[in-house]
């Protein structure tokens, strides 16, 4: 039998009830640097990169990138964690890949931590609005090239270090996987609107974390939150996209206490 998890860097850090994070587009385990030092006291944090990225295998197939293999790849992750019903979480595509996990598996997540959320494909903001263009000019022109384009250039929303960061993530990934996922996920997204019963009815406590200078995707959050029932919105001070390294300590400390609060309530 083929293992689900075969291709895929996986990382556990720390003992205690798990905590599975998923990053960003062109990002990777290392994203969660601050957030892993800052919980594995607490917690046993699952960082991995997603198919095409960093360390993770890029297989040439552009079906490994849809939406239902990339929740296939969390729910293999989930499944070995040690944990029935761990937190789980995401920035950016993470959040939108640990979304569609829950809405599949429902059941399963004791909490979920949403940062991020990317603007849908009809937003006309954020990488999404773009996936075409951008997966055609990868193809072309390579990842610096149509990254400084469409990922950190003007344009983009990204404060400076939130520019800085993506671009170095950027370039340690092929371009063929960034392409695929473009095409495959982030381009065919549904939007919140279009999730509505879904989200309705997922009842689990769920943080939403979004960046007060992240244009493109602080909208997206706050109609995040409005449609979910147990969920509660936090907006960053001083803080773009990539929330969670523009401003680790702030993001930390409201990580904490949300997974305090819901240790409280299994007490």
């Amino acid at each position: 039998m083929e293992d689900p998890l075969a291709g895929l860097h996986v990382e556990q850090h720390g003992t205690g009830p798990a905590l599975v994070l998923a990053h960003g587009f062109a990002g990777s385990a290392r994203n969660w640097r601050p957030q892993v030092r800052a919980l594995r006291e607490s917690h046993r944090v699952v960082v991995y990169d997603s198919r095409g990225h960093a360390r993770s295998d890029a297989p040439e197939d552009p079906k490994v990138y849809s939406e239902a293999a990339l929740v296939r790849d969390l729910g293999a992750i989930v499944g070995a964690c040690g944990d029935a019903h761990p937190v789980v979480g995401g920035l950016s595509m993470g959040a939108a890949v640990a979304l569609a996990w829950a809405l599949a598996e429902p059941a399963t997540p004791r909490g979920l931590i949403l940062a991020s959320l990317p603007a849908g494909p009809g937003s006309g903001r954020g990488v999404s609005a773009h996936s075409e263009a951008f997966a055609a000019a990868l193809d072309l022109e390579g990842v610096d090239a149509a990254g400084a384009r469409f990922a950190w250039g003007p344009g983009s929303g990204l404060d400076e270090l939130g520019a800085a960061l993506v671009r170095q993530g950027f370039l340690e990934h092929p371009p063929h996987g960034l392409a695929h996922i473009l095409r495959e996920f982030l381009g065919r997204r549904a939007t919140p609107a279009e999730l509505a019963p879904r989200l309705q009815a997922l009842n689990v406590p769920t943080l939403v974390l979004a960046g007060e200078l992240d244009k493109a995707s602080l909208p997206a959050s706050r109609e995040l939150a409005g449609l979910l029932p147990r969920a509660r919105l936090e907006v960053i001070p001083a803080a773009g996209h990539v929330v969670n390294l523009a401003q680790p300590a702030a993001v930390n400390s409201v990580i904490h206490a949300f997974l305090v609060a819901l240790d409280g309530e299994e007490d």
